[in-house]
């Protein structure tokens, strides 16, 4: 592996191991953890297809190379100070998936189960639905593609949290959303029955244990790829919250001093 900070460069286009992670430089450990763990999902090498799987595992290896630098007290501070790397404080030999599942436990079925129900109609719900309604300037392909636990059958519900939100001033009146077309609509609609047809048609067909694989599985055939993803992210976080750091293992080399 080349040079940890041109591999940053060459992967995420800045040598800036915070920027790498989406944290500030001021970011406590816990937010190092929480944007580590975020920015890796979408390169685990087990979540991606297989004609992007090997880039994706270079970035996930990259990105757990810089965890490993800034959760490391001694090293984040001689970063800090000189910005620059000591390289043969990375391992390069290191199994990052193994490291990677060390800091964050699988879920199981009972959390999707329990996340999802208190999810629904909470504050935390309303709030993501603001943040993606802006985020998408009030694109609704896009906030229904994206919230968790969404069907088409939220779309009622979640237009009237967004038109009472725009009321009381709270967020824009962005055309997107109050000038959307019936036939945007409709066809959303329409491709939104679909998919819930042949995930349950998928559904039938497997067989379910409580693996993490299996769990993913049945996620992704019960609603579109993002939400699969946010929803699996979201659990996950919950565990990074207050984990504590990663105790090497048999089979886990511990990193260069």
């Amino acid at each position: 592996m080349p040079n940890l900070l041109k591999s940053c460069q060459e992967f995420f286009f800045t040598d800036n191991l915070y920027n790498v992670l989406g944290v500030s430089k001021e970011a406590t450990t816990k937010e190092i953890k929480k944007g580590y763990h975020k920015k890796s999902l979408a390169f685990h090498p087990d979540r991606v297809s297989n004609d992007s799987k090997l880039i994706a595992t270079k970035k996930f290896q990259v990105l757990s190379q810089v965890y490993s630098i800034l959760s490391d007290e001694a090293c984040r501070a001689a970063y800090n100070e000189t910005g620059i790397i000591d390289e043969e404080s990375v391992d390069e030999e290191r199994d990052w998936e193994q490291y990677w599942r060390l800091l964050f436990p699988k879920i199981t079925s009972k959390d999707i189960q329990e996340f999802a129900e208190k999810y629904r109609g909470s504050e935390e719900e309303k709030e993501d639905l603001k943040n993606v309604y802006l985020t998408s300037e009030g694109d609704m392909n896009t906030v229904m593609n994206t919230m968790m636990c969404s069907t088409f059958q939220d779309e009622g519900r979640y237009a009237q949290i967004l038109n009472q939100l725009i009321e009381d001033g709270k967020v824009p009146n962005y055309d997107a959303f109050s000038k959307e077309s019936k036939k945007k609509k409709n066809l959303r609609i329409k491709k939104a029955l679909s998919e819930a047809k042949e995930a349950e048609q998928e559904a039938k067909k497997l067989k379910l244990d409580d693996s993490e694989d299996s769990l993913i599985a049945a996620i992704r055939q019960s609603s579109r790829a993002r939400q699969a993803e946010n929803f699996l992210q979201h659990l996950e976080d919950k565990y990074s919250d207050g984990g504590s750091a990663a105790k090497p293992r048999k089979g886990v080399r511990k990193s260069k001093r």
